[in-house]
């Protein structure tokens, strides 16, 4: 089997060469920004012209040396074709190689990137420089995948840094996935699943760390099965699908001619068809829309329901975390992003919550502080569990819930106090990865609490609160961080009694 490594392999990186790509690219961004385009139109504007001509690069390299295999799509339908292209004809033909792209596909991941494409760029003098000052004016796969892979996805942070909104949709920040990661330890024997994978964050933290630390060690046919059978996301949307698929390509974890790794849809439309050692995942917050029961009928089919779900849902994240329960395999272990009243909630969420509890061990939360999304009030926690092989008795497999407090006396912002690495050192050290759970120890933000007392609780809550001494690297939040967390807090009280005044109508009915 070949060899793949020659240009996926991770190289030394330049983190001043990675920085400069990005900048350079993201004055562009900019640049197509101010003639109309959205952010993210900008990005996959950007997107396809770079992967048509590092594929024209890597074609050229191919014939002259043995390596990975990228496939040759017709050539009026290449990089080539654009040089020496003036004018409206220039526009007409990159409109043209990108239907080309979108519609002869046969399901590679370089498919996955021009899934869709179209051009926006009607500007004929904009699109020669960037064809011709910007792309053309050098060997881009030249830099390696790390200094590839690094600048796009500093890119697509800085990008998505001006799309976040309520809509459900959010970029996690990296630190908190190289925390994550860091604290499980993937292996290169584990199979990686996220079932909401966005741009990809999650799929590339864990092979990051494999690439420091295992995949130098793998043998050629280890390496192509890691590539392109170990490793899958699923995104609902396929604009940022195709952002994925060319993160991943560009970090050369997956290369050009391999089938996709990235499926587009919705994943909770059905139950997985495989599952995974490894689940990390942050789902979109938020309430499916109603649909109706028949065509023009005004009764609506709220709660999404599956053979493998505990209950029906209305609220996408209750669900998810239904879903990443199933995609988990026996034995297992999953990392999931969920909004704070996943953790409290009656209803769904409190029977999701009991499940999950008695059935699978939820042995680590993580209170994320506020002030880390841009969407304003936003909340969240991460919840480490593991999925047993076997039961075999009628206990709880969850003994013990450890809660790590980074929330209480902290406070962030994106724009000018950001989340560091630095920042989750502490909850990275007291998780004690690699070591046994018994080990741990109780400090000021980390604290211990018996599964039964949970359970025997009001609502099987798990915002397991207590009041921890500041530190002195803590920030303390302001008078109007307070009072907003305070009418955060109103809201979903609110939300919650409108909920349950919705089940006693329908137990009524």
């Amino acid at each position: 089997m070949t060899d793949t490594r020659p240009f996926s392999r991770p190289v030394a990186v330049s983190n001043g060469t990675a920085a400069r790509v990005t900048d350079l690219l993201m004055d562009y961004c900019t640049v197509l920004r101010d003639r109309g385009l959205s952010t993210v139109e900008a990005v996959e504007q950007l997107t396809y012209l770079l992967m048509l001509k590092i594929e024209d690069e890597r074609l050229s390299l191919q014939r002259a040396m043995a390596g990975e295999s990228w496939p040759a799509p017709p050539e009026p339908y290449r990089w080539g074709s654009l040089i020496g292209r003036e004018g409206d004809g220039l526009v007409a033909h990159f409109s043209e190689v990108l239907a080309h792209r979108s519609h002869h596909g046969t399901g590679t991941m370089l498919d996955g990137v021009f899934a869709g494409a179209q051009n926006h760029i009607h500007d004929a003098g904009l699109l020669r420089r960037l064809v011709r000052d910007l792309f053309d004016a050098g060997t881009w796969s030249a830099h390696g995948a790390d200094v590839l892979g690094e600048a796009y996805d500093a890119l697509l942070e800085r990008a998505m840094n001006d799309v976040r909104s309520g809509a459900g949709q959010y970029f996690t920040p990296r630190p908190i996935i190289d925390a994550i990661v860091e604290a499980i330890q993937p292996e290169l024997t584990d199979t990686i699943a996220d079932p909401a994978c966005g741009t990809g964050g999650f799929l590339i933290g864990v092979h990051d760390y494999l690439a420091q630390r295992q995949l130098d060690r793998a043998t050629p046919d280890e390496w192509v099965r890691y590539r392109t059978q170990q490793m899958w996301g699923h995104e609902l949307v396929p604009h940022t699908a195709q952002l994925a698929t060319a993160n991943l390509l560009l970090h050369g974890i997956a290369s050009a001619g391999q089938p996709a790794l990235i499926t587009v849809g919705d994943a909770l439309a059905q139950p997985p068809d495989r599952q995974a050692s490894l689940v990390l995942a942050h789902p979109p917050f938020g309430r499916h829309a109603a649909v109706p029961i028949r065509p023009f009928s005004t009764a609506r089919r709220d709660a999404l329901a599956r053979a493998d779900f505990v209950t029906g849902s209305i609220d996408k994240q209750v669900n998810f975390l239904q879903h990443v329960m199933s995609l988990t395999a026996r034995p297992g272990r999953a990392a999931v992003v969920v909004p704070d009243n996943i953790l409290f909630a009656s209803g769904a969420a409190e029977t999701v919550r009991r499940h999950l509890l008695e059935h699978f061990d939820v042995h680590t939360v993580l209170r994320l502080p506020a002030g880390i999304f841009y969407s304003g009030g936003v909340r969240a926690n991460v919840v480490f569990f593991d999925r047993p092989s076997h039961r075999t008795d009628d206990r709880p497999r969850t003994v013990k819930v450890w809660v790590y407090d980074l929330r209480s006396g902290w406070q962030f912002a994106p724009d000018h106090d950001p989340l560091l690495r630095t920042d989750l050192d502490d909850f990275v050290s007291a998780y004690l990865p690699g070591r046994p759970r018994t080990d741990r120890v109780e400090t000021d933000h980390f604290r211990c609490f018996d599964v039964q007392d949970v359970l025997d609780k009001d609502q099987a809550r798990l915002d397991l609160t207590w009041s921890p001494e500041p530190t002195g690297g803590g920030r303390l939040a302001p008078p109007e961080e307070i009072a907003r967390d305070v009418v955060h807090d109103l809201r979903i009280a609110l939300k919650e009694f409108e909920e349950l005044a919705a089940e006693l109508r329908d137990e009524t009915d």
